[in-house]
């Protein structure tokens, strides 16, 4: 039972971040419990998956104080709803030609009949063009319709339009966007950073990025070179406030799916694209979901490090950070 005299809230490091992009009091996520949650994806060489890893297998730091870890058994077997969320505005149009067989990508998430998935695309707006549905021939039907939009690329208003459907469905179930788009926001009012990152700390929401690069693809079409970007961590978002704030205005998918212990990638071409979405499939069920009741909650941004007990050649995704608040009784 949670202690009238405080309250823990989650909040992912990239807050206070995006609180100083916005020039505004730094938001908190407020929760119902005083268990922190953390999804954890851990890839070992060649970006394989390790599985079999319980929770004594982890070593979960909360301001360098190690915590007892729980790992929910069940977490496999949870539903998921995903919503893919893509943008067609600005130079989109000349990237939706390497997303065909987006569709049959899906095939494999939706044959599950407990999963289901909805389309979200944006521009200077946002457009709900299909709702949830587990009917993967309805989803390759609106995929196959979408038309080019305007000069826009509010990322986060897709976002936090995203997250805010995502928020508002049972709580045992997965909740999962993958956002296709470019690396930079072009449209978004900064005031909307804090409900974005306050909706998707509260959600549990893990953000996987795909992105593209107009100025890169342009390139590439005209002389194909060879794409090194790979999924890997996003970036230090335990830096200097600073510098995570020049991190977000270079590369808001990037940082997006780093706060959340997602996976970023840069795709050049139909062959990487369709690559990297194969991946996101494989990974999607492959997470660990960890939890602790902080043993030292104190008021104030906490950071969170997620390595395994035993050192082995292997990358854990996690989320970074959260943050506690005192509340009065």
């Amino acid at each position: 039972m949670i202690p009238n005299h405080k309250r823990i809230t989650a909040l992912s490091v990239a807050s206070a971040m995006l609180a100083t992009l916005a020039f505004a009091q730094e938001p908190t996520f407020r929760s119902q419990s005083n268990v922190v949650l953390v999804p954890a994806l851990v890839k070992g060489e060649n970006g394989r998956i390790v599985y079999g890893l319980d929770a004594k297998d982890f070593i979960l730091e909360d301001n360098g104080v190690e915590q007892t870890v729980q790992m929910d058994e069940a977490a496999e077997a949870q539903p998921v709803s995903l919503i893919v969320l893509i943008q067609i505005g600005r130079r989109a149009d000349h990237e939706l030609p390497r997303m065909k067989g987006l569709a049959s990508m899906l095939d494999p998430i939706l044959a599950l009949e407990q999963n289901e998935a909805a389309i979200i695309t944006f521009d200077s707006g946002f457009h709900l063009v299909q709702d949830f549905t587990n009917n993967s021939d309805t989803i390759e039907r609106t995929l196959q319709r979408l038309q080019p939009g305007d000069g826009g690329a509010a990322i986060l208003h897709g976002l936090k339009y995203s997250a805010n459907l995502l928020s508002k469905l049972p709580k045992d179930r997965q909740r999962v966007i993958l956002l296709i788009s470019e690396t930079r926001d072009h449209g978004s009012h900064m005031s909307n950073v804090e409900d974005v990152v306050r909706t998707i700390g509260d959600s549990n929401i893990v953000v996987y990025s795909l992105a593209f690069s107009p100025g890169l693809s342009n390139i590439l079409d005209t002389g194909r070179g060879s794409n090194q970007d790979e999924m890997a961590p996003g970036p230090d978002l335990l830096a200097p406030f600073v510098l995570a704030a020049n991190a977000m205005r270079k590369n808001v998918s990037k940082t997006v799916a780093a706060m959340t212990g997602g996976e970023y990638s840069l795709f050049t071409s139909r062959k990487n694209f369709e690559t990297y979405v194969n991946s996101f499939d494989n990974h999607l069920h492959s997470r660990y979901l960890l939890s602790f009741a902080p043993k030292d909650p104190k008021p104030g941004l906490h950071d969170i490090r997620v390595h395994l007990r035993q050192p082995l050649p292997a990358v854990v995704l996690s989320r970074s950070s959260y943050y506690a608040e005192a509340t009065n009784p």
